[in-house]
């Protein structure tokens, strides 16, 4: 089962999709975390550091942990992950979320999508227009002739209510007013972040609408598993239980059909470096020489993982855990930006790495695909795990 649009005594369960991003400015956690020195202690970032108004609004970040104190910090600044600190094969604290940690950090980064909450619509739409019962609506354009995560000022860019449920979850609400960005409906979103106490940081997420319209929510959490600023992530390993992949085109749309992944460098059915094949003269990685695609997954329910990764240095295992159709696999490298030397940001090509659980790109103009059409009355519904471990 991919996503719930439940109604009052029915429960309907079409498919769903997914998709990452690529990203052209980033913004780093501080020279000392971005550093390749990874000995320093990983530690939240201040509360302090997120003590200000946007946007008529309160910024605050908000502290998870469990009883095996991993600890994790969220802020309702685009609903982000700032911080997630896990112990390595060596009982080493490490904090594997690349990004800035600090208000002003995201706000010198809105194109980047750190650890953010996407909306109303992951991935991108192609020249920004979609169609619904037959009404063409359009939304910005922010990725060439594209709109990418919910044009401009996406669900990344907007101030959450947020409220902390207990030591272990915090809630996040918006209301995203009809025609916001382009979208029809005024659609209440609810986004849930739950860390459990087997390591793993359970997001939930619901919406309701009041006028027919499209929803693909995701988070965009980018993660080093040696630790955030330890180098790049070549050398991590990764499966993906999916045999099929979208190729794209110049533009990152999906071309259409469906292509096997087996004899490609897509092909991650069995544990595979992340580096091992980048560099090969594939028609589809020139484009930065890198993935930013998305992965058919194999299954639709959430009892078994659809990919693992490992990273090479600490030992330390992500299960991503879905019902989501498909997984946007993006390996860092668009990171490269044009303004890092603006901001003296270090260089972050191909630094991290981001696992997107989602619909299709461009799913609202392809029939084909799974619908991410959401009706009034019906509830949209799924959540995704990521369950963290250590390989020794």
């Amino acid at each position: 089962m991919i996503r719930e649009f439940v109604k009052p005594a029915l429960a309907i369960l079409p498919a769903c999709a997914l998709y990452l991003a690529a990203c052209n400015q980033p913004a780093s956690k501080s020279t000392e975390t971005m550093s390749t020195d990874t000995t320093h202690t990983a530690a939240l970032a201040p509360a302090s550091a997120f003590d200000t108004t946007i946007d008529g609004k309160a910024v605050h970040l908000f502290t998870l942990k469990n009883k095996n104190g991993v600890e994790a910090s969220i802020t309702n600044y685009g609903g982000r992950i700032v911080n997630l600190l896990l112990p390595d094969k060596d009982g080493k604290m490490v904090d594997v979320i690349v990004g800035p940690e600090s208000a002003e950090g995201y706000l010198k980064s809105t194109e980047v999508y750190y650890g953010a909450t996407i909306g109303r619509y992951g991935n991108r739409i192609a020249k920004g227009k979609f169609k619904i019962d037959g009404k063409e609506y359009s939304s910005s354009l922010n990725n060439g002739a594209n709109m990418l995560h919910g044009g401009k000022k996406g669900f990344q860019s907007v101030i959450w209510d947020g409220k902390q449920v207990d030591s272990n979850t915090v809630e996040l609400t918006y209301l995203s007013k009809d025609g916001e960005e382009g979208f029809p409906g005024n659609l209440n979103v609810k986004v849930t972040f739950h860390l459990t106490d087997d390591n793993a940081l359970d997001i939930s997420y619901e919406a309701k609408t009041d006028k027919k319209t499209v929803v693909n929510l995701t988070n965009h959490a980018f993660y080093n598993l040696n630790g955030s600023g330890s180098g790049d992530i070549l050398k991590h390993t990764l499966w993906i239980n999916a045999d099929n992949y979208l190729p794209v085109d110049s533009g990152l749309i999906p071309l259409g059909p469906l292509e096997k992944v087996a004899g490609t460098p897509f092909d991650f059915t069995k544990p595979t470096e992340i580096g091992a094949r980048i560099e090969t003269d594939n028609q589809q990685l020139k484009n930065g020489k890198g993935y930013d695609h998305n992965f058919v997954l194999n299954k639709t329910d959430i009892s078994k993982p659809v990919a693992t990764i490992t990273g090479d240095k600490t030992g330390i295992t992500l299960d991503i855990y879905t019902p989501e159709p498909g997984l946007q696999f993006y390996s860092g490298n668009f990171m490269q930006a044009k303004n890092v030397l603006k901001y003296g940001i270090k260089d972050e090509f191909r630094t991290s790495f981001a696992l997107e659980t989602q619909h299709f790109p461009d799913s609202p103009n392809r029939p084909e695909y799974p619908s991410t059409e959401l009706n009034p009355g019906q509830t949209y519904k799924t959540h995704s795990i990521y369950k963290f471990s250590v390989k020794k």
